[in-house]
């Protein structure tokens, strides 16, 4: 090394070999790297911290809620159970119409077997007397028809 003197400077010529000055270019660079990699860093760090937030500022809100949810899905079950005790009812009071309605045609059946023949005869017999009654005379009313078109 050489060393050469001004006046109260001194300065020391410096020889570098070039591995030294790769190492001195590579160990610069990782420096910048590691700059520049933690600006994102610690921007994501933020970012994780106000996700950190929200997730428990929900936490904190979704419990009156679900507690809520909670009672409605009660409230509903009850209602539910309500309706399927009205809609068994219902059901009872459908097959019990069946049952009457089935018994009136049963009824009605028995009743036109056992009455209507008597009652058409009865009807007939009755229609037959009262036209034997309001006839003027004993002829037919066709021929009473022909007579008179031929007396014109």
């Amino acid at each position: 090394m050489r060393r050469y003197r001004c006046t109260e400077i001194e300065i020391e010529e410096i020889h570098m070999s070039v591995g030294e000055i790769a190492g001195l270019v590579a160990a610069i660079a990782f420096v910048v790297l590691v700059a520049l990699t933690a600006v994102p860093l610690l921007k994501l760090g933020r970012v994780l911290e106000e996700v950190r937030l929200a997730v428990r500022d929900i936490g904190h809100e979704s419990v009156p809620i679900l507690t809520e949810l909670q009672g409605t899905v009660r409230a509903t079950n009850d209602e539910l159970e309500k309706l399927s005790l009205v809609t068994e009812d219902v059901a009872k009071v459908s097959r019990n119409a069946t049952v009457v309605s089935e018994n009136a045609a049963q009824m009605t059946t028995l009743f036109s077997a056992t009455l209507g023949g008597p009652l058409v005869k009865a009807a007939a017999l009755s229609y037959g007397v009262r036209k034997a009654f309001t006839r003027e005379d004993h002829v037919p009313a066709r021929a009473r028809s022909r007579f008179s078109r031929r007396g014109n």
